[in-house]
């Protein structure tokens, strides 16, 4: 019995030390007389603060204020009250409570239980957050533009009533429905990407949109899309679809076109740099990592030189509509100039970016149809990190461009991570053009020559000349990075006379010096296949040195074949000079055989696209081998470039390819390696 006893005792401390030390729960125990007197018997530390606060002089007096609001006095026997969100006027000031009241004991004096959970500040929340509720509300419904609330998964889940009377929709109706359904199958790729762009982050706007009225009709609108966020997630956005006809629509139409790219409709290189400022703060405050990733077409200059620009422009429409699909909330993409897009990618480790790079890198492998007719594109990727590789936008930007020039220059259709290494090339176009308008004269150009590989009897008789630039200051420049910028320039004039030059004095020093006759094949700009001169100025270099026509070889473009006419003449008055006339590249530019047949064409060199992987792609060596079999056809040699393995020769070799050029056999090495490994 007395275990018991020291049990419940033991048990009643217990409570009344956690009724006591309770912060969030006031409790009193009263006393009442039949003259309805009453006394405190207890209060717990809550109860003694809250009341200390609301009247600093007695403790009673306001006890016996909140007692007198409780409907307590009506029903007194009944044995427990439960009072929700009840409201007490202490002071002057409104409070609210969940109160419990309990008849302890009966009798003459009777006991109560009285406990009060304060819920105020959650009532001030809640009035607060309904009146923030109903203002967006009537910030919506009163909007005289038409507006959708629209989940990430661009579902509709609430719209303004000024959407039903402008496109005549049942809300009802509307509601749990794909916005999609609304647009018009033309404008949807743009909607697409708004939407995507929106969900990662952007406010974003999209103009000349076409939405479908209730009775079928199409309405031409303007859209500005606005990303709802909760705690830094987005969850979904707003639509705003605004009359196109008023005159804010001016404005609103100067502000998309500040932003976006008026082609593609991605963001564009302002947007592409504002929106990486707000991503490096963002990054450097959560020590997240960002990587830039810069991507350029291969050989695109070729498609608008031989197609035309318009047939440029859809490709550049089909290839942002891939790269569009790798948008979400963690990537958003740019086009940055021409042909040139950028991926800014946030919270992303290296192993991530890399898997990305290579995803998009399959993607653009794929064959694309323009006007029915299949191409294949491939493209190159520059990427740098931050803060590994700097942590300023204009420094991020320029190393993902130089690494970019160096996976031109190794080889193209792959990606490189910047490297400290690559400093050593310009900083910038202007003093790059600067340095190389003075190369000649400071002996900073050079030729490197490749042999040509006889596949049946392993001679060497032909060498391909590739220009080198080693500059001062600055080293070794990739010819992926001046030959280009040359063409822009109209250096290219110069620096080509140049070379014709330096090659017709090697060929005039080995002929003098008895050695075997062999082939210079030299890669001709389409600015100088077109200059009116450029027969002339090849036979004045032949005859001033007096060397072996057929000793010479140029090389020729696809792209510079444009003028069907003018083609022929030129090539007919370099054939009539008896030098050797190939075709550079062949396969990426657009050939008609027609064309092929009318032309003098001693030899076709097959791209190196072709030949990479042909081992292992049976599209490439099915090509490879076609082009080969279309030039013995039409009595032409055939030389394969960019061969690096002993499959490839084995594959080219069954298909009578005469001659092959690339890493297998040699790199292009400088004149005194050729003089000592090939000349005696």
């Amino acid at each position: 019995m007395n275990k018991s006893t020291d049990t419940k005792q033991a048990i009643s401390n217990y409570l009344v030390d956690v009724i006591q030390d309770n912060l969030f729960l006031l409790t009193c125990i009263l006393k009442k007389n039949r003259k309805n007197e009453f006394s405190i018997i207890y209060l717990n530390n809550a109860a003694t603060n809250f009341l200390a606060k609301i009247n600093t002089v007695s403790q009673s007096l306001s006890l016996e204020n909140i007692w007198n609001q409780l409907p307590i006095h009506t029903n007194l026997e009944q044995k427990q009250q439960v009072l929700y969100n009840f409201p007490l006027t202490l002071e002057d000031e409104l409070y609210v409570f969940d109160i419990s009241i309990v008849l302890i004991e009966e009798g003459y004096n009777k006991v109560y239980g009285i406990t009060m959970n304060n819920k105020t500040e959650e009532e001030i929340e809640k009035r607060v957050l309904t009146e923030v509720k109903e203002k967006y509300l009537s910030l919506v419904n009163n909007n005289l533009d038409s507006i959708f609330s629209i989940d990430e998964d661009g579902i509709i889940q609430y719209l303004n009533m000024v959407t039903s009377k402008v496109f005549g929709y049942d809300p009802v109706k509307l509601v749990k429905q794909p916005i999609e359904k609304l647009i018009e199958e033309n404008s949807l790729r743009n909607f697409q990407l708004m939407m995507k762009q929106t969900l990662s982050g952007y406010a974003t706007e999209m103009q000349n949109c076409l939405i479908q009225h209730d009775k079928g009709h199409y309405i031409t609108t303007y859209l500005k899309a606005i990303p709802i966020q909760n705690k830094e997630i987005v969850t979904g956005f707003h639509l705003i679809i605004r009359d196109t006809m008023t005159d804010t629509d001016e404005q609103n139409q100067l502000f998309y076109l500040a932003y976006h790219d008026h082609l593609t409709g991605l963001w564009n290189r302002r947007a592409l740099k504002e929106h990486l400022r707000d991503n490096l703060i963002q990054a450097n405050s959560l020590q997240s990592e960002i990587a830039i990733i810069r991507i350029d077409l291969d050989r695109f200059k070729l498609i608008n030189e031989s197609l035309g620009y318009s047939y440029g422009d859809e490709l550049l429409k089909k290839i942002a509509d891939r790269l569009g699909l790798y948008i979400d909330k963690m990537s958003n993409l740019y086009r940055q100039s021409g042909d040139e897009f950028v991926f800014i990618l946030k919270g992303k480790s290296r192993e991530e970016t890399s898997l990305f790079s290579e995803s998009i890198l399959m993607e653009l492998s794929k064959p694309i149809y323009l006007d029915h007719q299949e191409y294949f594109v491939t493209a190159s990727v520059g990427i740098s990190m931050f803060p590994h590789d700097g942590n300023k936008i204009d420094e991020l930007l320029l190393k993902a461009d130089q690494a970019l020039y160096v996976a031109k220059d190794r080889g193209r259709a792959h990606y490189r991570y910047f490297q400290e290494q690559m400093n050593l090339s310009f900083p910038n176009e202007a003093l790059m053009e600067s340095h190389l308008r003075r190369a000649i004269e400071k002996e900073e150009l050079s030729i490197h020559f490749q042999p040509q590989v006889n596949l049946v009897t392993g001679e060497i008789n032909s060498f391909e000349a590739l220009l080198r630039w080693n500059n001062r200051k600055f080293g070794y420049v990739s010819p992926m990075q001046f030959i280009p910028l040359a063409e822009q320039s109209g250096m290219i004039m110069q620096i080509g006379d140049w070379v014709l030059e330096e090659v017709c004095k090697q060929l005039k020093y080995w002929q003098e010096k008895g050695y075997r006759e062999v082939r210079i094949a030299v890669n001709i700009s389409p600015q100088q296949f077109k200059q009116e001169n450029f027969a002339v100025k090849i036979r004045d270099k032949i005859r001033k040195y007096n060397i072996s026509p057929c000793s010479l070889e140029v090389e020729i473009t696809e792209s510079a074949m444009t003028d069907m006419q003018d083609t022929l003449t030129m090539l007919k008055e370099l054939k009539d000079i008896g030098i050797v006339i190939s075709i550079d590249d062949f396969g990426t530019g657009y050939s008609s055989l027609s064309y092929l047949k009318k032309y003098p064409i001693d030899i076709i060199k097959i791209d190196q696209s072709f030949i990479k992987d042909m081992e292992l792609d049976e599209k490439n060596a099915a090509i490879a081998t076609t082009i080969i079999q279309l030039a013995h056809s039409l009595g032409m040699e055939v030389i394969a470039e960019g061969v690096e393995k002993d499959k490839q020769v084995e594959i080219l070799k069954a298909a009578n390819c005469q001659k092959a050029q690339g890493y297998y056999f040699s790199r292009p090495v400088p004149i005194d390696d050729i003089n000592k490994s090939y000349m005696k």
